[in-house]
């Protein structure tokens, strides 16, 4: 049934079939002097008061492209022949980037910068093209479809006055003809490329009419494909400073959307599956019931017999990614893989051969075949200092159909993993010691990549607890790691093996992350075809049951991101289970490479650029492994369940664990770790500064130590479960002894040390003076219910109405205190009594500061 479609949540894309239009019979001949027709802005501004004949509007100048809608070129001008079937259908409105400058960081070209539901809409002699959405529906057949309809109205992104109809000339004709040169090529809001943020960065001042223009439009037989080049005034723009410009190439995509969506899977909070939103007025129940669905791909046997015996067949239409041309050789055979290596994955869900990698076609081949048309999915590589690859995807908002998706490998990120390889596996992995890593070693690692972003396309989100899973001493063992690699899940950010040491026996491909046990999972849930179930809550019963049932030695579980700073289990970059554990290993891989450093990335007759780049890196791994030890204290389980599960959603890390934690922060970074400002390093590069240096990176350790949300976590802890809680007043004061020490246990009072007590009494005065939250509006509407992955532990909290402030003062007393005896009994004239003296200045002035 037809549902009434409202405001547009989530943008990704589309579906597929076939796009029923009339085709125009031809072109004649116009009279003397014709000119090509204009149109102006808005509501047609500018444009003829009534339409034309078509013969003097589509005259024998004009270049014809037929396809589902017909695109007439007249010199500088761009008609498109609509046929009045398509009025009212959903079409999809993508913009992303064709090319860009230098400098204008992530940006690169194929990347999506908009994503709209639109609909044709005809009155009179005047077509509007009216952005439209899906986050409110209700059956056209139900009386409140009506309020849904007109508490939902779309804004109208152009009004084109027809400047002719189909041949025959008539109103009742079966196409009509408009002018969109100025919608594509002036400055439409709908179509930039550039943000308001990005304007306001590189001071734009306007949209250059005299530099922004369309360049090619192309139709096919679902989509119309633009392209235009948009030129900004800018006081700042990105690369060439003094050109006082911005140009981008940008792509519109204006794809059909299939007259009946594809049936939706229902989303489970449980299950890790990028989703669309809607809320459907037409349910017979007493609130606003917001529905989810998964986005995926459609996939239906081609053999449903088959299929229904467990044979594995092959879908009606595969998913298939075509490597860019610009891919340098030597690396194609990577991106292929990284493609392709989805399908032993889909083989568990029934399919195979269900996700192909290909080449380019020849122009010879296909002259017709381009990167930017929306019906190829393409795996991009970006000319980019960029380190990083992305993998978005289209998708039909009405279903969660995804229709098209481009990954992109940007050239620089072989830099970034260079670099990880070295630091994190250098210890005991010897093809990692060098600037020049092997080229199946580099190899390997771009093809986990590209499997990884591929997942993305595929509707998977990142799945942080999955590393979790493994034990901390199993990423040791060579028979384990060869056959699981380092997660559970090729969508964890765990990359390489820093656990494994010395001595272990692991070959370089056991290092680097591969697919897992949770992705056969999650592929099998998402995108087994049911057919026994006749709707989308049918399913429901067989996909609870599998995950409820999940077994085997690595359970599926699915943590949501938004987590990762409160599930230990659940972080970036981390591995095994056992973070105290895990990190000790990382930093006795990390004592064996420090002292390597200069020897692995210097040559003779260079300078010390690279042993700049890979000394910070270093040091910011290192940091990174202590916040993994850090996340442990405050932490909370998380373990979506559903009613007819038993045990608990959250459960408190217990006491003894976070106080582990603090144990080992206490050895490794209170005590400054001088073994990472080696001698032979520091007189290379000279004294670090900043918050990236040594001393900055302890800092940050106090800092997270403090953090309000943190204190706010074993605050509710005490709540939730007293027995296993770390109560606020003992964490403070067990915080403030290992930073400040006691008379009888003092502490070595070095540089590093004195900075984290000036940074400890930042923070208490932080929390001391901590605003309010601002107050609710008298009558405001309660606020719309969180979505499933929402939860308790998330929220900032009240500082001002909690014991923090009271807890933070006692401390800056109890330190300004230990401070006035600390000075008498230091040596007169020293940094240490002037460190003393002016530590009770400060607490002073935390406790009034007004003085």
């Amino acid at each position: 049934m037809r549902q009434s479609l409202v405001r547009l949540a989530m943008l990704s894309v589309i579906a597929s079939g076939p796009l029923t239009a009339q085709q125009p019979t031809g072109t004649s001949a116009p009279p003397t002097g014709a000119q090509a027709p204009t149109q102006g802005q808005g509501a047609g501004r500018g444009g003829p008061a009534r339409p034309r004949p078509y013969a003097q509007v589509i005259t024998d100048r004009a270049k014809s492209d037929g396809g589902g809608i017909t695109v007439h070129q007249i010199e500088d001008r761009y008609l498109l022949e609509v046929p009045d079937t398509l009025v009212g259908r959903d079409f999809l409105l993508v913009s992303r980037i064709a090319g860009v400058p230098v400098n204008v960081g992530i940006l690169s070209a194929g990347t999506s910068v908009g994503e709209r539901l639109v609909r044709w809409e005809r009155s009179g002699d005047r077509v509007s093209l009216r952005s439209t959405s899906v986050d409110a529906v209700a059956d056209d057949s139900l009386p409140i479809a009506l309020s849904v309809a007109s508490n939902n109205v779309g804004a109208i992104l152009m009004t084109f006055p027809i400047q002719a109809y189909g041949r025959a000339g008539a109103r009742d004709s079966a196409t009509f003809v408009i002018d969109v040169t100025e919608f594509f090529g002036g400055d439409t809001p709908t179509l930039s490329g550039l943000s308001a943020a990005q304007r306001r960065t590189y001071q734009v001042r306007r949209l250059d009419p005299a530099r922004s223009f369309v360049t090619a439009v192309r139709s096919f037989p679902l989509n119309v494909e633009v392209r235009h080049t948009q030129t900004f005034d800018a006081a700042e723009p990105p690369g060439d400073q003094r050109s006082g410009a911005l140009s981008l190439e940008m792509r519109q995509s204006l794809v059909l959307l299939p007259r009946v969506p594809m049936r939706p899977r229902i989303a489970d909070v449980r299950a890790g599956f990028l989703t669309v939103d809607r809320v459907n007025y037409g349910l017979d129940v007493l609130k606003a019931q917001t529905e989810t669905f998964i986005r995926r791909w459609r996939l239906e046997p081609k053999d449903p017999a088959a299929y229904a015996r467990g044979e594995l067949v092959e879908p009606v239409r595969p998913i298939v990614y075509y490597l860019d041309p610009a891919t340098p050789t030597r690396w194609r055979k990577y991106m292929r893989q990284g493609v392709e290596d989805w399908q032993r994955a889909f083989e568990k869900a029934g399919f195979k051969n269900a996700i192909l990698a290909k080449e380019a076609p020849q122009p010879e081949e296909d002259p017709e075949w381009d990167p930017e048309d929306i019906r190829y999915s393409v795996v991009r590589w970006a000319a980019s200092l960029v380190r990083n690859a992305v993998g978005p995807s289209t998708s039909d908002p009405r279903s969660g159909e995804i229709i098209e998706s481009d990954i992109t490998w940007y050239h620089n990120h072989m830099r970034s993993y260079r670099n990880r390889l070295l630091i994190e596996t250098g210890a005991s992995n010897p093809a990692a010691r060098t600037l020049d890593t092997p080229e199946e070693l580099m190899g390997e690692t771009m093809r986990q990549v590209v499997t990884h972003e591929v997942g993305h396309a595929l509707g998977l989100p990142h799945n942080m607890v999955a590393s979790s899973s493994f034990p901390t001493d199993s990423l040791r063992k060579p028979t384990f790691t060869r056959r699981y690699g380092v997660s559970a899940t090729i969508m964890d950010y765990a990359r390489q093996n820093y656990v494994a040491q010395p001595g272990d026996g692991l070959e370089a491909k056991d290092y680097i992350r591969r697919l897992g046990p949770f992705d056969d999972f999650i592929i099998n849930w998402g995108y087994r075809a049911l057919p026994n179930a006749a709707t989308p809550e049918a399913e429901r019963t067989t996909l609870n049951r599998w995950l409820t049932e999940t077994s085997g030695p690595f359970a599926y579980r699915y943590v949501a991101q938004n987590y990762s700073g409160v599930d230990p289990r659940a972080q970036t970059e981390d591995l095994g289970d056992d973070p105290i554990k895990s990190s000790t290993y990382a930093v006795a891989n990390l004592k064996k490479v420090v002292p390597n450093l200069v020897a692995w990335t210097t040559k003779n007759g260079e300078h010390f650029d690279e042993l700049t780049e890979l000394y910070g890196e270093t040091i910011g791994m290192w940091a990174q492994y202590m916040g993994h030890v850090t996340t442990l204290i405050g932490g909370v389980y998380v373990d979506y369940k559903t009613a007819d599960q038993s045990g608990a959603v959250y459960r408190v890390v217990p006491k003894a664990k976070q106080k582990a934690a603090l144990d080992f922060l206490t050895e490794n970074v209170l005590k400054s770790p001088d073994w990472l400002a080696p001698s032979g390093i520091m007189s290379r590069l000279g004294p670090p500064s900043g918050g990236t240096s040594l001393t900055g990176r302890q800092s940050n350790v106090i800092t997270a130590l403090l953090n309000a949300g943190r204190l706010s976590r074993l605050a509710d802890s005490e709540v939730l479960e007293p027995a296993n809680a770390y109560p606020v007043f003992e964490y403070m004061a067990d915080v403030k002894r290992a930073v400040w020490g006691t008379a009888t246990a003092p502490v070595e009072l070095d540089a590093g040390r004195r900075t984290m007590h000036r940074v400890y009494l930042e923070r208490l005065e932080a929390i001391i003076s901590a605003p309010l939250p601002p107050a609710p509006a008298l009558g405001a509407a309660p606020a719309a219910a969180p979505p499933a992955t929402a939860g308790p532990f998330l929220a900032a909290p009240n500082v001002p109405r909690s014991d923090f402030p009271a807890l933070a003062r006692s401390q800056v007393r109890a330190i300004r205190d230990q401070a006035r005896t600390a000075a008498l009994v230091a040596a007169a004239g020293s940094v240490t009594r002037a460190h003393w003296q002016d530590i009770v200045d400060r607490a002073d002035k935390i406790l009034d500061p007004g003085r």
